[in-house]
C-alpha cells in the first residue's frame, strides 16, 4: 500500500483533440450566428439594469462553451442556443459565481471532505467523488452553492480537450438522505447551466429505490448514453481508471487518500486559481473576447497531443438529457 496522500493529483499534461470541432457547413454557420450574436459591441444580457459583459463573461463564452449549448439544443437554432446562453449568463451572475459563491464562503460545507476532487479516468476527464455519509450541515442553500462551487473547481481541472468529469458516488458507510427540495434545485441547475459536462457516473452501493427507477426508465436511455453509467463497477479492472489516479478505499486504486481539510483544501484552492490565472493571462494575449478556444488558452507548446478511435467515435454523440438527469437525481445528494 502507498503512503497516505492528502492533495489532490496535478492534472495530466496530455491532451485529446476534441472531434466536435470538425463542424458541418450548417453547424458553422449556426456557431457563428451565435458568435456574431455575443460579439456585438452594444451587446447587453436581457434583463440586467449594467448587461454588458464583464470579461469574467467574455471569457466563459469560448468556442467550446458556444458549442456545448448548441449541442444541448440538438443544434435546432441559434436561437434555442442564444436563450439558452443568456438564461445561464444572468444566472452566473444573480447566483455569484464569480464572487459570493467563493472558496472562504463555502468552505465549512468541505471540512469533512464529503465532495473531493481526485485523479482522473483513462481519457483525463476530472474525477468527482461524491460521500453522503459525510454530510455536515443543515443549510440547504449554502450546500447547494458549495455542489456549484465544487462543479466549477472540476472545469478548472480540465486539460485541453477534456469539457467533461467522472462522478464516483458512494452510498456506502451508512449515508444520509437527501432533502429532497435540495435534490430538485441542484438537478435543475446542473439541466440548465452545466449542458454537456457529464462524461462518466461511477456508482456504488445504489439504493433500492434509485435502482427500482433506474431500471424502469432504463429502456429509454439510448445505448451511448447508458455507457456513461456504471454500477458498482470494478473502475481499474473494467479500464476506467488507472490504479494510480484512483482512491484505494472502496474503490480499488492504489491511492491511499485520506481527507484532512487543512491539507487538502489549501491545495485544491491554489492549484485552480493558478491555472485560471494563468489560462485568463494566455485568453488576453489572444485577443481578450468571446469566441477564444479553450484548446488555444490552456495549451502549450510542450504539450503532447493524444488522439484515439475510440475517444472519437464516442464523443461523435451527443448526450442524451435522460441519463444526465437520472445521474444528477443522484448526484443531488449533497
Amino acid at each position: 500500500m502507498s503512503e497516505k496522500i492528502h492533495e489532490p493529483i496535478p492534472p495530466p499534461i496530455a491532451c485529446e483533440v476534441d472531434p466536435r470541432a470538425n463542424l458541418s457547413d450548417v453547424e458553422r454557420e449556426l456557431y457563428h450566428d451565435v458568435l456574431k450574436h455575443f460579439s456585438d459591441p452594444a451587446y447587453q444580457i436581457p434583463g440586467l439594469e449594467k448587461g454588458e459583459l464583464t470579461e469574467a463573461e467574455q471569457f466563459w463564452l469560448s468556442y467550446e462553451c458556444l458549442l456545448r449549448y448548441l449541442r444541448a439544443v440538438k443544434w435546432k437554432s441559434a436561437a434555442a442556443a442564444i436563450q439558452r446562453l443568456e438564461a445561464t449568463l444572468e444566472w452566473r451572475r444573480e447566483y455569484g459565481i464569480y464572487d459570493t459563491v467563493s472558496s472562504s464562503y463555502v468552505e465549512p460545507e468541505a471540512v469533512t471532505g464529503k465532495q473531493v476532487l481526485f485523479g482522473y479516468d483513462v481519457r483525463g476527464r476530472p474525477a468527482l467523488y461524491l460521500f453522503p455519509s459525510r454530510q455536515n450541515t443543515d443549510e440547504p442553500t449554502r450546500q447547494i452553492q458549495f455542489t456549484v462551487w465544487m462543479l466549477e473547481r472540476t472545469i478548472d481541472l480540465m486539460s485541453p480537450g477534456v469539457e467533461t468529469l467522472a462522478l464516483l458516488i458512494n452510498y456506502g458507510d451508512k449515508a444520509k438522505n437527501p432533502s429532497l427540495g435540495v435534490a430538485r434545485t441542484v438537478l435543475n441547475i446542473l439541466q440548465d447551466h452545466y449542458p454537456e459536462r457529464l462524461g462518466a457516473a461511477l456508482i456504488l452501493n445504489v439504493p433500492f429505490l434509485l435502482n427500482a427507477f433506474y431500471k424502469l426508465i432504463n429502456p429509454f436511455i439510448d445505448p451511448v448514453s447508458r455507457e456513461k453509467m456504471k454500477f458498482n463497477p470494478e473502475a481499474v479492472n473494467d479500464n476506467l481508471f488507472t490504479g494510480d489516479m484512483l482512491m484505494s478505499e472502496w474503490w480499488g486504486g492504489d491511492q491511499d487518500f485520506e481527507y484532512v481539510h487543512e491539507k487538502y483544501w489549501p491545495a485544491l484552492v491554489g492549484t485552480c486559481d493558478s491555472r485560471r490565472a494563468a489560462w485568463l493571462e494566455k485568453w488576453r494575449a489572444l485577443g481578450g473576447k468571446v469566441g477564444i478556444k479553450e484548446w488555444d488558452y490552456k495549451n502549450s507548446e510542450t504539450a503532447p497531443i493524444v488522439a484515439t478511435k475510440e475517444v472519437v467515435e464516442s464523443e461523435k454523440v451527443a448526450e442524451a438529457p435522460t441519463p444526465e438527469t437520472t445521474v444528477m437525481v443522484i448526484a443531488a445528494n449533497l
